[in-house]
């Protein structure tokens, strides 16, 4: 079972669950005080309480059809660094002079975590994802994301693009704030998937592809199997000494890094498939 989001033609915000691509919409009002989506993931049984909202009155609709927004209300996104081989080996060879320190906390038993964004800078299917004008190295980064309710219940999962200046962050450790928020340095969607319907992690598999002018310029693959830490302890490190009231969405790393000459041009598509969720689909722009 999934859960989408999106906006009607007069301006409402509808939540819909997701079978198959078909999307039935749900009975509930979003409100500032009481947003939807949010009702539904924190409740007790979030699959149960969906299917008891199905407004029998409204035709199923297409998923590709709507226009989504990030499956996000109020919740911070937060994200895991360093959590993939790939990805210590790669922070190494980018640092200046800091890479024993990537080495390390691949090891350590504390977890690389820092915030992300806000909900207000996070973009859905379809939106503008940007790379930085003062970089000349920047990268997507596709991972799994898993929704977390107030009391850090993994309820879901969706998919995370975690936009990266990979050279402001290899100058410096220190500049990793720089290097990682900014405006429409994040993307979530299409949809969430409730962790009852989620395949084994073990055999979830994650795929990337950039076109550029209607040509695939990088791929890569890795599968979630290949994580050093399970997200389950990213979740309870995130939760040691901090609480969310709104939940929260923690993006778990990245396996897969293009080749170090290779930077994002605004024009390019980044297309992030993951195992029990979909596509996610954004354009890149220096724009802002």
């Amino acid at each position: 079972m999934q859960l989408c989001k999106w906006r009607e033609t007069d301006g409402k915000v509808r939540i819909g669950l997701v079978r198959q691509g078909t999307v039935q919409v749900l009975k509930l009002t979003d409100t500032p005080d009481h947003p939807a989506l949010t009702t539904i993931l924190h409740a007790e049984n979030p699959a149960q309480l969906a299917e008891s909202l199905v407004e029998g009155a409204q035709l199923p609709r297409r998923l590709e059809e709507l226009p989504l927004l990030p499956p996000i209300d109020y919740q911070e996104v937060w994200a895991a660094g360093v959590t993939y081989q790939r990805s210590e080996e790669a922070r190494k060879r980018e640092s200046h002079d800091a890479g024993l320190f990537y080495d390390k906390v691949y090891r350590a038993p504390r977890p690389e975590l820092f915030f992300k964004a806000p909900a207000y800078r996070v973009v859905g299917p379809g939106g503008f994802v940007r790379i930085r004008r003062d970089s000349h190295w920047s990268v997507p980064e596709p991972e799994l994301a898993a929704v977390c309710d107030p009391q850090l219940r993994i309820v879901g999962y969706t998919i995370g693009n975690d936009m990266s200046a990979r050279d402001i962050e290899g100058e410096n450790p220190l500049y990793l704030p720089q290097a990682k928020i900014y405006d429409g340095c994040c993307a979530l969607g299409p949809v969430i998937t409730l962790a009852s319907a989620m395949p084994s992690l073990s055999e979830v598999q994650i795929n990337l592809l950039i076109e550029r002018r209607g040509h695939a310029v990088f791929r890569g693959h890795t599968s979630l199997a290949l994580m050093r830490r399970s997200v389950e302890e990213l979740v309870a490190w995130l939760g040691k000494e901090i609480t969310f009231p709104s939940g929260v969405v923690l993006l778990t790393g990245t396996g897969i890094v293009p080749p170090d000459e290779f930077t994002l041009e605004p024009g390019d598509i980044i297309d992030i498939e993951i195992t029990g969720i979909g596509r996610l689909k954004n354009v890149v722009t220096q724009e802002r």
